[in-house]
Parts: C-alpha cells; sequence; structure tokens
C-alpha cells in the first residue's frame, strides 16, 4: 500500500515538474517576442524647416471703448414732453434730444419776470432821489440789492428751464431710446445712449515683462474674431503709470480710426503691437506644435537605429522657443534648425523614438493669410 502511494506521489511530482517546465518555456518565449515586437510605424505629415522674415509683434486681446461715451439721462424729475430724436440717430453737439414739462417753470419766470421789472423801476428812482440826496444811502442801498435778486431769481428759473431741454453733449451716434412720451423721469434716469465711434480706443494688458517693448506711438493692427471684414490699423496712445498688483500687467491704450463705424464699443478683439524690426524665424504649422505646461515642442523625423541595428525613420523630441503667430502659422525663434523635417500632424500619437510613416498627400493648414471657409 505504501509502495503504491510512493508510485503515485512521484509520477504527479514528475508530471507537475513536466508542466512547469513547460509553462516556464512558453512564458519565455512570449518575453523574447514580446521584447522584439516592433509596433507599426504611425502615419504623419511633415515639412521641411525653412527660413522666412517676420516682424516681431506681441498679441494682445482687447475691448473696444468709446473716445466719449455716456448714456444721457435727466438732470430734473418731469414729464417727457417731446422726443425730438430716433434711436440709433446720428447727432450734433447741441442737438435737442428731450423736452420735459416747463409750464409751471415758464408761469413762474413770468411772475418773477415782472417782479424783476418793479424792482429794476424802484432802484432807478432811488437813483434819481439818491443823486438829488433826497433818498437816504440805506435806502439806496436795499433798492439796488432788491433789484440784483429779482435778476438773479430770474436766472434762476431760466436755467432750470434750459436743464428741462435735454441736448447731446458731444457729436455721436444715440442707442435705443429708453423713455417714452409723457413718461415721467427722475432725476437721473436713463434716456438714451450716445457714443462717439470715430476714433475709437483700444483697451489691453501687458505682461509687466513686456514693458520694455511698449511706446506712445507704436503701430498695431486689431482684427475681430469671426468677423474677417472687420479690421484696423492704429497706433498706442497711452500706456498706464502703474502696474495692476493682482495680475501684474500694464493696461495700454490705442487709438483707431473709425470712419465706417464697424469697430463697436464692448468689441472683443486681437491686438498685434509691432515691437522690433523683422528678424529670421522658422515659420511651422501651428499643428506641428504640442502645448504642454513644462514647455512646448515638436518632433524632428530623423533616421534611427533600433536595438538590432536595424535602420528606420523615427521621431526625435525636439523643444523649441515659440514667437508669434501669423494666420496658420507660428514662429518658433529657437529649437528647430533650417532643413530639417518636421512633423505637422499626428504629434498627439507620438513619442520620441517612435517609427513614422510618412503621407504628406493632404496637408494641413499651412497659410499666414487664410480666408475661413465659413463665415
Amino acid at each position: 500500500m505504501r509502495k503504491q502511494m510512493l508510485i503515485t506521489l512521484i509520477a504527479v511530482a514528475v508530471f507537475l515538474a513536466a508542466l512547469g517546465f513547460v509553462k516556464y518555456n512558453q512564458i519565455q518565449t512570449a518575453i523574447a517576442e514580446g521584447a522584439s515586437y516592433a509596433p507599426p510605424p504611425e502615419a504623419v505629415t511633415t515639412i521641411v524647416a525653412a527660413q522666412d522674415q517676420w516682424q516681431i509683434t506681441l498679441g494682445a486681446i482687447g475691448t473696444v471703448t468709446a473716445v466719449q461715451g455716456v448714456v444721457i439721462s435727466a438732470d430734473l424729475p418731469g414729464l417727457v414732453a417731446s422726443i425730438e430724436f430716433d434711436s440709433g440717430q446720428r447727432v450734433r453737439a447741441g442737438d435737442m434730444l428731450v423736452r420735459l414739462d416747463t409750464k409751471q417753470e415758464k408761469a413762474q419766470l413770468a411772475a418773477s419776470e415782472a417782479q424783476q421789472r418793479l424792482a429794476r423801476l424802484n432802484f432807478d428812482r432811488m437813483k434819481v432821489l439818491q443823486a438829488e440826496r433826497v433818498a437816504a444811502q440805506a435806502e439806496f442801498d436795499r433798492a439796488d440789492a432788491e433789484a440784483m435778486q429779482a435778476e438773479a431769481h430770474v436766472n434762476e428759473i431760466r436755467a432750470t428751464i434750459e436743464r428741462k431741454t435735454i441736448r447731446a453733449p458731444f457729436s455721436g451716434i444715440l442707442g435705443i431710446r429708453q423713455v417714452n412720451l409723457g413718461q415721467y423721469v427722475n432725476p437721473g434716469q436713463a434716456i438714451v445712449p450716445l457714443q462717439a465711434l470715430d476714433p475709437v480706443y483700444v483697451d489691453f494688458a501687458v505682461p509687466q515683462q513686456e514693458m520694455r517693448d511698449m511706446r506712445v506711438g507704436a503701430e498695431l493692427d486689431i482684427t475681430v474674431e469671426g468677423v474677417p471684414a472687420v479690421a484696423a490699423k492704429g497706433r498706442i496712445t497711452a500706456i498706464n503709470s502703474i502696474v495692476d498688483q493682482s495680475t501684474r500687467n500694464v493696461n495700454v491704450q490705442a487709438t483707431f480710426p473709425n470712419r465706417d463705424g464697424k469697430l463697436l464699443p464692448g468689441m472683443f478683439v486681437q491686438a498685434s503691437v509691432i515691437v522690433g524690426e523683422s528678424r529670421p524665424v522658422i515659420a511651422l504649422p501651428t499643428s506641428a506644435i504640442a502645448y504642454t505646461p513644462y514647455g512646448d515642442f515638436v518632433f524632428i523625423v530623423e533616421d534611427m537605429e533600433d536595438p538590432t541595428g536595424k535602420t528606420y525613420r523615427g521621431v526625435r523630441q525636439q523643444f523649441v522657443k515659440l514667437g508669434g503667430g501669423r494666420g496658420d502659422q507660428v514662429a518658433v525663434i529657437d529649437g528647430v534648425k533650417i532643413g530639417e523635417e518636421v512633423v505637422t500632424s499626428g504629434v498627439f500619437k507620438l513619442r520620441s523614438g517612435a517609427a513614422v510613416l510618412i503621407s504628406n498627400e493632404i496637408q494641413p493648414g499651412n497659410d499666414p493669410t487664410p480666408d475661413p471657409e465659413d463665415n
């Protein structure tokens, strides 16, 4: 019985050892195959780096503001007696906009003017009597004061009537009317916006480290995203004298002509400030750049060797220093040499040393002045 059990145990042990040996060989074979496995090359497009001359610019986001812009409001309370404008109308400085009811003030003016005439007559009589030394000096002075007081009261009522006649303070374009005929308005209540639109300001901010390139009189261009027909050239007219402590930016103001009125206050624009002479750069499509928090890089195609010594076309990761953008292109200031082949699409799926298959039948956009396909 014991002999039979011993034989069984030996047989099981031999079986397990044989099974382990087979599995060991299978695992070793799989490891060897995995080590020798090479993933298929990734399909990419490329461009040969070439030198270009670019004007040195600084990009910023700006907002259009009116040189003069107000919301015209009532100075005194009253009923709207007449409205002398239409919404969106162009007006000149001094044009009548709204008249408030002044019946009560006109009645008070008539009474004050009558009182003024009486005071003036009393003063003239007292002046004659004083010259003949019939009237006392005190009575003459009282008559003089009463005449002046009556005149001042008349001027006060006239000023009140004038303040209830609301006029355009400067030339510009009106917005949408916010009052109606017969409406009672309170002091400070909005009547209509008025904006002077030629010229206009564009306000934008630049980092403090870029302030060395900012100067009054420098030229800049603006474009409105999504509206290709709106573009203009202007000049920097003011640079703020303080740095914002929360953002460490400096506010800059530029002035632009706006004869056609296409630039409206509040518009979001992209400003490009010319900050220096043109210099040589490598212009690449924006799709060639991989933007990361630790630095921007591109992939450069070159001949490489695998572990077996076989040559293949692979990519090398190269960090770059970027300049400004222009249409579909971005300027590479440092990191890429003339003549190097740079990957322009498929960057997101690459890693350094990966094999690539170049197919340049369809290329990504690379136009410095592209026209949008769908406006």
